[in-house]
């Protein structure tokens, strides 16, 4: 079986996705998941990042990989492409094949969605999202699902006034004029230098910064790092890969401790809480074992 992107799209649902998710975020957390760092290959000829990232979920029955290629420059073109194969733990024999770039877009939203519903305060009225790009889109998409916003606001270099428009928010002149006064904030850009500083930020505001996953790139000053407490997708492959994680030099928790209850959340209405996602196999796989099981009862009707 191979399920192209129109097919995945029509297959996965956000609603779906998020508590999935929260289940593989957990099972991480718990040590259930065996997951090597991802291998990493840059092409440097063309300014792009060649990924490989297998996984295995005994308790969940899913064993796979995703190969997905990272072109930052791209114009015109998505910077993401990937392939996700599943194969039957039993045999090892090759289940489906399937287009992985619109899981790996959706899959990073919903964890952050995990993410805003465990830290964000339950009365978080006001969304500020740095960049306009896909990721934009899918975070606008689920974090709705946990919070009730009665605005919203984007901000990017080039596209934020496109943006709006597309999802009737409103544009903002400057990424600091996105975020004064935000509850929760979204950073998903291509920068490799800080664009969010932690003096724009309002007590009790919730970060998550889903973009400079490589180790030599930032998107969040020193003062955002050194003013909240911080939770991960992966502590192992943060400390890796997060330029940002690497800085702070301390992480509270994985957020699947959270979910599992072994590590709290928010404390406090005051405190400034910050998920940092870097995006692991286990999510993948996940997304990928329920498009998979959907293609199948459909296939079955």
């Amino acid at each position: 079986m191979f399920l192209d992107e129109e097919e995945v799209r029509t297959l996965l649902r956000m609603e779906e996705l998020i508590p999935a998710m929260a289940e593989a975020l957990r099972e991480l957390s718990l040590g259930k998941v065996q997951q090597p760092l991802r291998v990493v290959l840059p092409v440097s000829e063309h300014s792009g990042f060649f990924g490989v990232m297998p996984a295995y979920a005994a308790a969940g029955a899913v064993l796979g990989a995703k190969l997905v290629t990272f072109y930052p420059k791209n114009d015109g073109v998505p910077t993401h492409h990937a392939i996700i194969q599943l194969f039957r733990p039993e045999t090892g024999e090759p289940l489906v094949t399937m287009d992985g770039r619109l899981i790996t877009e959706l899959r990073t939203a919903a964890a952050s969605a995990v993410a805003t519903d465990l830290l964000a305060r339950a009365d978080a009225s006001v969304l500020a999202i740095l960049g306009s790009g896909v990721q934009a889109r899918s975070h606008l998409e689920a974090l709705h699902l946990v919070r009730n916003f009665r605005e919203v606001r984007v901000w990017s270099p080039r596209h934020a006034g496109n943006f709006a428009s597309a999802f009737d928010v409103t544009a903002a002149k400057s990424a600091e004029e996105a975020v004064r006064g935000a509850d929760v904030i979204v950073v998903a850009t291509s920068a490799t230098t800080p664009v969010l500083c932690g003096e724009w930020l309002s007590r009790g505001t919730h970060i998550n910064a889903v973009g400079a996953t490589r180790p030599n790139w930032r998107e969040l000053d020193d003062a955002v790092l050194h003013g909240a407490r911080i939770y991960v997708d992966s502590l192992e492959a943060a400390m890796s890969e997060s330029g940002d994680i690497i800085a702070a030099g301390e992480v509270f928790a994985e957020i699947g401790e959270v979910v599992a209850g072994l590590k709290h959340g928010r404390q406090t209405a005051e405190e400034v809480t910050l998920f940092k996602s870097v995006g692991v196999a286990a999510e993948d796989l996940a997304a990928a074992k329920l498009v998979y099981q959907r293609a199948r009862r459909r296939n079955l009707t």
